[in-house]
């Protein structure tokens, strides 16, 4: 029997009036409540038609935007600049990883081929940028037009999503057995190749035998990806050598901590439980606006140190972090009501060469991020700035809240989740919706 035909037999049942007011306003309840399930169930299936017909490359790895790939040329000489940044290429195993839990979870609750194969997608991207460089431990952030080009500077948040995601889907039933010792393989490999660089990420190219990014920082960002790959490691090896490695971590100070007067006296374990604001210093105190999508990794290394954690106090500092970045995200979600389905912004960065047409040979890091802000305005338009502050920033809150296990604010996730017009997206960004949806408790 449909809910409406229910609906309409109930009115028939005689109850003395009191018990029908009752029956009726739970009937009403049920049927909101299914009604809104199925909303958000709708609206995440269109987050995931758009992702995949128009983000994902043949090669299983998100890109940023659509928009003209890189040629070898183009990642030779480090256009629009040899970060990459602004380009289609820029985040790959950043999204990919993330994401890649996200697309696990999916596969698990529906049981579909089509959800199990792209996941495995996925996961051979996620291989792909760890194999296509010479440079043990470098992580590249997407390839170019042959497959195989890439831009030779890496960083932290290239990397950690990049063996988040692989550590999930080794926890999903989906690999085979071969495809599953790949995988072991190739994180022991990069892992391996990192501790030799005593956890200073390598780079490529031009910049070969420099580094951007350090695991032993003393920032959030470093400290919690840095015992996450360490605990990781011991689960995956047994090696007990990783354990002790995890073990010490936890109760150092990390590298260049003293010059920082808010985590001069801090361990690592107590910086986890401190929450992600203890780095507002590094975004001016923005970092609520701005800088969710960064952190949604940090949250979600907190979440896997949890499970696979057995000291019950040490937990209890990871379940403090968790909550304390999940409070905050909560205080950054309210910007999506600022997103209109209907603005017209121009979005630029579709046509990069026209938006960045200023060129010259890059030799240092610092002269490649000054290219990427060499950028005309004009041509580049607002609404990537608008989506990424309206769209991607509290879609990442929402996920960051998700991933903290709250039961209470469910409501309002799925309202979130369903206010975006996917298909009118020109930001990949949005795939943090599957992110969240997959991680609430309340499904």
């Amino acid at each position: 029997m449909s809910i409406r035909n229910f609906w309409s037999e109930s009115q028939n049942v005689c109850f003395d009036l009191p018990y029908k007011l009752i029956f009726s306003s739970v009937l009403l309840v049920v049927v909101s409540y299914l009604n809104a399930q199925s909303s958000v169930s709708m609206a995440i299936d269109r987050a995931n038609n758009e992702l995949w017909s128009r983000f994902v490359d043949q090669y299983g790895i998100i890109h940023d935007f659509e928009g003209e790939i890189p040629t070898p040329e183009d990642c030779k000489l480090g256009r629009p600049n040899a970060l990459g940044w602004f380009g289609p290429i820029e985040n790959g195993p950043f999204f990919t990883g993330l994401y890649l839990s996200a697309a696990c979870e999916r596969a698990r609750r529906s049981g579909a081929k089509m959800d199990r194969d792209k996941a495995k997608l996925l996961a051979d991207g996620l291989l792909k940028c760890a194999s296509v460089s010479d440079v043990m431990g470098f992580v590249v952030r997407g390839v170019g037009t042959d497959g195989q080009c890439h831009y030779p500077l890496g960083s932290v948040d290239q990397t950690i999503p990049w063996c988040l995601g692989l550590y999930r889907y080794l926890r999903s039933d989906i690999p085979t057995v071969s495809q599953r010792q790949m995988v072991k393989d190739k994180l022991t490999e990069v892992t391996n190749a990192l501790v030799e660089l005593d956890w200073k990420l390598p780079c490529d190219g031009h910049f070969r035998g420099e580094f951007r990014g350090d695991l032993k920082s003393k920032n959030y960002l470093e400290v919690t990806a840095f015992l996450f790959v360490l605990r990781m490691m011991f689960q995956l090896t047994q090696d007990r050598s990783w354990l002790e490695r995890y073990q010490t971590a936890l109760f150092e100070k990390p590298r260049g901590s003293v010059e920082q007067p808010s985590l001069s006296d801090k361990t690592r374990i107590e910086i986890c439980s401190a929450g992600y604001r203890i780095d507002s210093v590094i975004f001016n105190g923005n970092m609520d606006k701005s800088a969710q999508w960064i952190y949604v990794k940090n949250q979600m290394a907190l979440v896997n140190l949890i499970e696979l954690e057995n000291d019950e106090t040490i937990k209890e500092n990871y379940r403090a972090g968790v909550i304390r970045n999940a409070q905050y995200a909560f205080e950054a979600i309210g910007d999506y009501k600022k997103f209109s389905n209907d603005d017209t912004k121009v979005f630029g960065n579709t046509k990069w060469r026209e938006g960045f047409p200023h060129w010259f040979p890059q030799i240092t890091q610092e002269d490649a991020q000054k290219l990427s802000s060499m950028g005309n305005k004009e041509k580049l338009g607002e609404r990537r700035s608008y989506e990424r502050k309206f769209m991607t920033n509290p879609l990442a809150a929402t996920a960051i809240v998700a991933l903290g296990g709250d039961t209470v604010n469910c409501g309002i996730i799925e309202q979130i989740i369903c206010h975006y017009d996917y298909s009118k997206l020109n930001l990949s960004e949005f795939f943090f919706a599957e992110v969240a949806y997959y991680s609430i408790p309340c499904h």
